[in-house]
């Protein structure tokens, strides 16, 4: 795995993915955009999320763009010998096979770890699961609304209000967060295979993985008790934290430490709040944090958006104006840091993307070394001519 100087991080590391949607995708084309050659295998059917709308040619919906870059696409049918003899050909060349395929039908393929472990030994094997496997929901089917509910995230709204109903975050959390995770996970078992020669199974469960995900701050005082009752970290969830209303539109001003309470109030002339505990005492601030975010939504309404971003520019103190999706593209700073760029797709033409976020100086990661590709696009190129 060692690699020279301005050539991808993860390059001669071969993945092979036998995941769908976005929680497994994601994770590979991450591991793509570090060089990894990443090969997709898909059903007859093909990625579910290839039929997502919209889209301009069949089985290229947009969605499906945005998490299979930098992938070979190949056609095997697992329910027929020779599909499945054809994967554990390619998987003896292979240094990771990722699966959302539940554990039990793995092993109904002779897929299992331990399988697939004595026909290569170096092989990591990731399990992309919605529940771990040694609890009582190891069994059950997840998406991404299902594991935002039971993990407690949807009943957040409900914290912040008893009246409202429990809502999913309107993006997929759960899937996203998964893939994030799994990627590192991946990363981080290359790395010890690379020190000790030794390859293991790793489990990335999405229940788990965005439980863990809320519990670092919404732990709260839970931390400190015998049995784990008061969650909920109090300045997520009072009713004013959330973006104020400006004279002429929304914003979000985020001063946090007490130095940068007193330049706020300082800056709006309330010099009155500058001795105030709530300005002085962080601790008296947490504890009335609703009320403090409420003097600031009704300071807001004073003056204009741009206004309010000189005069928080001039003090130091957090501040950035609502934006909509459609506004992104122009956003001055996207736009210098060429985030988001149109890219010429072989059968999609033009289409917009964006490009991976982490920079690094020395090995760079790409969104353009190979397109999102079409269902079993690869299959010759890997399998051989007429094997599919």
């Amino acid at each position: 795995m060692t690699t020279a100087k301005n050539t991808a991080i993860l390059e001669g590391v071969r993945i092979i993915d036998l995941t769908s949607v976005v929680f497994g995708p994601l994770a590979t084309q991450m591991l793509g955009d570090l060089g990894a050659d990443v090969i997709k295998v898909e059903g007859p059917e093909g990625d579910l999320l290839r039929q997502v709308q919209p889209s301009r040619n069949t089985l290229m919906g947009a969605a499906f763009l945005g998490a299979n870059r930098n992938k070979r696409s190949v056609v095997l049918d697992l329910k027929t010998q020779t599909g499945r003899d054809q994967l554990h050909n390619l998987l003896t060349n292979a240094d990771v096979m990722i699966s959302s395929i539940r554990p039990a039908a793995l092993a109904r393929l002779s897929l299992d770890p331990e399988t697939l472990r004595r026909e290569n030994p170096d092989l990591i094997t990731v399990s992309a699961t919605g529940f771990g496997q040694d609890g009582p929901y190891a069994a059950k089917p997840a998406f991404d609304d299902i594991v935002q509910s039971v993990s407690g995230l949807a009943s957040l709204a409900t914290l912040r209000d008893p009246d409202a109903p429990p809502e999913y975050a309107p993006t997929i959390l759960a899937d996203k967060l998964g893939g994030v995770t799994a990627a590192y996970a991946i990363m981080a078992a290359l790395l010890h295979r690379e020190r000790t020669g030794e390859a293991q199974h790793v489990e990335v469960p999405m229940f788990e993985t965005l439980a863990s995900f809320l519990m670092v701050e919404h732990m709260d005082g839970a931390t400190f008790e015998e049995t784990p009752q008061d969650f909920g970290y109090a300045r997520m969830l009072v009713p004013h934290r959330r973006p104020v209303p400006t004279a002429d539109g929304y914003m979000t001003i985020l001063p946090y430490t007490n130095v940068q309470w007193a330049r706020f109030f300082k800056a709006v002339g309330r010099d009155d709040m500058l001795d105030h505990i709530w300005v002085t005492d962080m601790d008296a601030r947490s504890r009335n944090i609703g009320a403090v975010y409420d003097m600031v939504a009704q300071i807001a309404l004073t003056r204009p958006t741009e206004d309010w971003l000189d005069l928080m520019e001039k003090a130091d103190i957090p501040a950035m104006p609502v934006r909509n999706l459609a506004d992104l593209p122009s956003d001055p700073h996207l736009a210098a840091t060429d985030f988001f760029q149109k890219i010429e797709h072989p059968t999609e033409g033009e289409i917009w993307t964006t490009r991976p976020p982490i920079r690094f100086s020395a090995t760079p990661a790409r969104n353009d070394h190979r397109p999102a590709p079409k269902l079993g696009e690869h299959s010759d190129e890997i399998l051989g001519p007429g094997e599919e």
